[in-house]
């Protein structure tokens, strides 16, 4: 007769195991799904941290006295101008990069619509958008990204050094941020608009979020104030 019992329910020893490690596997599932959705959240919300300094320090402006300053970069047709080339309009300045996911496209779909509110005055502003990305902004990634927003914009690059020059001049923070898919990364970057007048002379800051009838306003006031005739 033989010692061996048979498993409850008809079960043998080996259906059991194999029971056990299915539940074992399927609970191992759960858990890696939930550290999955733990970590896009946790990111979700570093990013929206992220985003949310960053406009903080937009909000902040820098001292006036030594805003702006002589710049040689490249614009989206691939020629070389100078700070000097815009000397008889007002510039609105802006310093973002082209894979910007937030940020940048508030700030110039702000700059866009107080264009298009502007009329006839908007041919008095010469829109820029100086990227803080070079390594991925061509002339041709920004000509295609800022004709997206608006044809008066345009859009400049160069090398490392230039950026990082016309940076200081204007007090810009930038810095290269987290990685994201297929080896792309983020840019940390501060989002003021800067406002400066036909002589190249700091005048007012807007945060990118700023009411396009708001900036178009502001600028309308800058008009009756006939600042001195620019000079070479």
């Amino acid at each position: 007769m033989s010692r061996h019992k048979a498993a409850p329910h008809g079960e043998s020893k080996k259906q059991i195991l194999t029971r056990l490690r299915m539940m074992q596997m399927a609970l191992a599932i759960m858990l890696g799904l939930l550290l999955a959705a733990a970590f896009v959240v946790w990111q979700t919300y570093q990013g929206e941290a992220r985003r949310a300094q960053m406009r903080e320090m937009a909000m902040r402006a820098p001292p006036t006295g030594s805003i702006g300053g002589p710049f040689t970069l490249t614009d989206q047709n691939g020629k070389t101008v100078r700070d000097t080339n815009f000397r008889d309009k007002y510039m609105l300045v802006y310093f973002g990069y082209t894979y910007c996911p937030d940020l940048c496209p508030t700030g110039l779909e702000s700059i866009a619509h107080a264009l298009d509110q502007l009329g006839p005055d908007a041919k008095k502003i010469q829109p820029i958008f100086i990227t803080v990305d070079p390594a991925r902004d061509t002339p041709d990634k920004l000509k295609q990204y800022v004709a997206s927003f608006h044809p008066q914009i345009i859009g400049l690059t160069g090398t490392p050094e230039q950026i990082a020059a016309v940076a200081r001049e204007y007090q810009v923070y930038y810095a290269k941020g987290e990685d994201v898919d297929n080896g792309d990364y983020l840019m940390d970057h501060s989002t003021l608009i800067y406002v400066m007048d036909p002589n190249g002379k700091f005048v007012m800051t807007f945060p990118d979020d700023t009411d396009p009838t708001a900036m178009t306003e502001a600028l309308r006031t800058l008009w009756s104030k006939k600042p001195a005739k620019a000079v070479p």
